[in-house]
């Protein structure tokens, strides 16, 4: 029998084998902790991971209380040694970012921050896990803070559907209960039970700690053993996990909610982690539903259009796991997307798969396994997973050595094991009033280089950066768009055209575009914002050509053919329908409108039902023909190539692009065009708080101001979150933000509250601006704030495809390409007094727009600054 001619390239695997394997050390101290540490070098950052081995499914008598994820947010409230602005004052001093999550099976905390201050990150994650006080009125504030969390997860269909599906599909598991717990459950948690629960459960001998980054190893074992190493080995009391009990028949449950679009999921029950089917499964998984020449998106959205977004993956972490296909589609087309999803899989289970299907999802595996190791954050997360969730941290080479051992037989064999209706549980979200329905070794790596530019015979500008320390590249090409380049009432028309320009082709369809790319384990993917449009490439660095060849047809010879147009089209409206059904983003779009008014910023780029309903191919082709020219374009290429080589090859494939420019022209009226005022009504749990002032575009003289002001009012250690969340317990977010043209735009604040707070989150943000107007910073906001964003900046630039864009944009905006080199030094020249005088001349009563969303009636609130 002939081998398929992807195999060869699949079995290159010396590159991502010496990746795998990269010297990772794992020590186990005296008092039980896992301690492991990877030295890399390639960026001055590191990540430093707490996994503690609990969650949801650990909360034994109080299952289903949330134990797990109350103290999660517990953590940081203060220890014997330090409170809660102490802590987030000294990580964002030192320019770290501070995170945790809870899941299931374990909660983590991280800190990521610059490699000199590895001690400070040691330091407070080892006394915040052993040595936290859970003071009597935190633990009274932020209970109020999660029930707000809840209420946003009533109001969110995904996790409604989601909870539905695991109630339904388990049984017995503690799977079934919500992580963040039953309100009824979770609000007669005392202080006493969660103190029981962090004594029991945060004891070194159940906590792994993880350090990634340019570090040096013996030192970091000290200090971990400093940090972690003094507290002693403590009882651990194994908490009992039923088996879940096989599935006999199938499930099934239907919901309705104020929602336009419908969500179905469809979930098997399958074996767990250890069993020898997982890889298999995995495959599968990859096969039916990873990237856009997946048997499901071809059959269900591009031959037959019963889909707007379809997906699969297997989960199975535990005993017991789910094989789960998503769906989000029209009403009426809920049950010919479900019958199709059972077609695609009975034709598998008869004619089986082709060889080349099998080698291209291994590959794609074996690409994500590189692309999670592009920060150190993703690479201690790695780590965390083999050594907490598998048992066993250098799970990966084995797992992808047993992937290569997969054939086809395998793949036919366990959908017919495990995809059978009798393991079938299947939940739908459907708008209300529907009727219901009867289910049937890369060698050390070296810091970020500098890009070069060159251009080529008609003028378009090349930016490249050679960086061998992760085998992978990517090039991006990219372009000025936005509402100002639209036509008129055509705001979305550029999403659109970039979302097409990714499908057919004069030469290729757009399932022969998606399985070239899939096939090599690459990425195509477009984006469209408020300024700029392009599209993204990136594969190994043996691929380059064809991903060029790929970039260049789908620039230079789109097909907007009417059937992909109006495929596409249907699939942005149901996007635009599916966000206007969460109410954060319906407010935020209601709040554009009132401010921006006729202005293009008025409108997302992704358009109104309206605007895009009404494009048409010719419509798109015209746009097309305007944007895409060699004066306006910009291609990007960084990662591990041969410069003469690339180079070439970029000029044969762009060379015949059309010369000239794009005029663009931002003049509109003063901003905001409404202030005042206004409610947006809706049946909801929470209230959406926002208000909004004129703020400066990329290129204005206070841009910067704007960025060190939008930093002090947001994060943990903001004195408005401080207010808002952590002392009133008002809301689970709050913070600011800006939507920005070139030369204007807007700068906001927000909050989801309840019915009860917004009227004491109005004051809290007119309290800030008071603030910011008075001169009211002090130096130590200031300079914690300049911390965190250069920081942030240096953790955000550890990727081949973060370094493309930055260089893009800094290209396309008028800016020297290498901008980001000179990002701390305008962040250090950024004083008190320009952050006053910004707020004195943005943050004017006379141009205060307010929007209230969600629970809320018609009225005039009398709460207003003083400015």
């Amino acid at each position: 029998m002939n081998e398929s001619p992807l195999h060869p390239s699949v079995q290159k695997r010396t590159t991502l084998e010496a990746l795998l394997n990269e010297p990772v050390e794992r020590r186990v101290l005296d008092n039980g902790l896992v301690a492991i540490v990877k030295p890399d070098h390639s960026s001055s950052v590191v990540s430093v991971q707490v996994w503690v081995r609990t969650g949801s499914i650990h909360e034994g008598p109080w299952s289903g209380g949330g134990l797990s994820h109350f103290l999660e947010h517990m953590l940081f409230k203060g220890t014997e040694r330090r409170t809660t602005r102490d802590i987030l004052a000294l990580v964002q001093s030192h320019g770290g970012t501070m995170n945790a999550y809870t899941t299931f099976d374990r909660t983590v905390y991280h800190i990521d921050l610059p490699s000199e201050s590895v001690e400070v990150a040691l330091d407070v994650l080892g006394d915040a896990v052993f040595h936290s006080r859970l003071p009597e009125e935190e633990v009274v504030r932020e209970r109020d803070v999660i029930l707000r969390e809840i209420d946003m997860y009533q109001d969110d269909p995904d996790s409604l559907l989601s909870q539905a599906l695991f109630e339904t599909a388990f049984h017995d598991h503690p799977y079934r209960q919500p992580i963040i717990g039953h309100r009824a459950v979770f609000e007669k948690v005392s202080r006493d039970d969660l103190v029981d629960y962090y004594r029991s459960r945060y004891v070194p001998n159940n906590v792994v700690a993880i350090v990634v980054g340019d570090v040096d190893e013996e030192a970091t074992f000290a200090s971990l053993e400093k940090h972690f190493g003094t507290c002693p080995r403590a009882r651990l009391e194994p908490v009992y996990l039923p088996e879940e009990p096989g599935q006999l028949a199938p499930r099934s449950r239907e919901l309705t909610g104020d929602v336009q679009i419908t969500r179905v999921g469809l979930a098997y029950q399958v074996p767990g982690l250890e069993h020898p089917d997982t890889p298999a499964l995995d495959l599968l998984a990859m096969v039916f539903g990873h990237g856009d020449s997946s048997f499901f998106w071809q059959e269900l959205r591009e031959r037959n259009r019963l889909v707007h977004s379809v997906g699969a993956a297997n989960w199975n972490p535990g005993s017991s796991g789910l094989f789960y296909v998503s769906l989000v589609c029209e009403p009426e087309n809920q049950e010919a997307a479900i019958a199709g999803v059972n077609e695609v899989i009975g034709k598998l289970l008869t004619r089986g798969i082709p060889e080349s299907v099998l080698a291209k999802a291994i590959r794609q595996i074996q690409v994500g396994e590189i692309n999670v190791r592009k920060t150190m954050s993703g690479q201690a997360s790695r780590l965390g997973v083999a050594e907490v969730v598998v048992g066993e941290v250098n799970f990966a080479p084995t797992y992808l050595r047993r992937l290569g051992q997969i054939t086809v037989a395998d793949l036919k064999r366990v959908a017919g094991a495990y995809l059978k209706v009798g393991r079938l549980t299947r939940v739908t979200m459907n708008p209300k009033g529907r009727a219901k329905t009867e289910a049937p070794s890369v060698g050390r790596r070296s810091a970020n280089p500098d890009f070069e530019e060159v251009r080529l015979s008609n003028g378009m500008r090349v930016l490249f950066r050679e960086n061998p320390s992760l085998p992978n590249l990517n090039i991006r090409v990219v372009g000025r768009a936005g509402g100002f380049l639209e036509p008129d009432q055509s705001r979305g028309i550029t999403q659109l055209m970039a979302t097409l320009l990714t499908r057919d082709t004069e030469k290729r369809s757009a399932a022969k575009v998606a399985g070239l790319i899939e096939s090599v384990g690459g990425s195509f993917s477009e984006f469209a914002g408020d300024n700029s449009f392009g599209l993204s490439c990136e594969v190994l660095p043996e691929d380059s050509a064809l991903a060029l060849d790929v970039l260049s047809d789908a620039f230079l010879r789109p097909a907007f053919k009417p059937a992909t147009v109006r495929r596409e089209r249907e699939a942005q409206l149901a996007g635009i329908r599916e966000a206007r059904d969460d109410i954060v983003h319906a407010a935020r779009f209601r709040f554009r409108e009132l401010f921006f008014g006729q202005h293009p910023l008025a409108v997302d780029s992704e358009g109104t039902l309206e605007m895009v309903g009404r494009l048409r191919p010719k419509d798109l082709r015209f746009h097309r023909d305007q944007l895409v020219r060699a004066g306006n374009l910009v291609v990007a290429a960084s990662g591990a190539f041969d410069r003469e080589e690339l180079l070439g090859r970029i000029e044969e494939a762009f060379s015949s692009l059309p010369e000239g420019e794009v005029e663009l022209s931002e003049n509109s009226p003063g901003l905001p065009v409404t202030t005042g005022h206004h409610v947006l009504s809706q049946d909801r749990e929470q209230v959406i708080v926002f208000h909004g002032f004129p703020g400066p575009g990329v290129l204005s003289e206070d841009f910067m101001a704007s960025e060190v002001l939008d930093a002090v009012l947001s994060g943990g250690a903001s004195r408005l979150f401080e207010r808002v969340r952590g002392e009133q317990g008002l809301a689970y977010f709050v913070h600011s933000g800006r939507i920005l043209a070139m030369t204007e735009g807007m700068f906001f604040f927000v909050a989801g509250t309840n019915p009860g707070g917004y009227r004491q989150v109005i004051s809290e943000f007119c309290a800030e601006v008071d603030r910011a107007c008075d001169g009211g910073f002090s130096e130590e906001e200031l300079q914690g704030s300049v911390a965190r964003l250069k920081a942030g900046r240096r953790m955000s630039m550890q990727t081949n495809s973060a370094c493309s864009i930055q260089a893009a944009l800094n290209a396309i905006y008028g800016l020297p390409v290498n901008d980001w080199r000179n990002y701390d030094a305008k962040i250090d020249a950024v004083t008190l007094e320009d952050l006053q005088r910004f707020a004195q001349t943005r943050f004017s009563s006379e141009n205060r727009l307010e929007l209230l969303a969600g629970a809320v009636g018609e009225g005039k609130l009398e709460v207003r600054s003083k400015k």
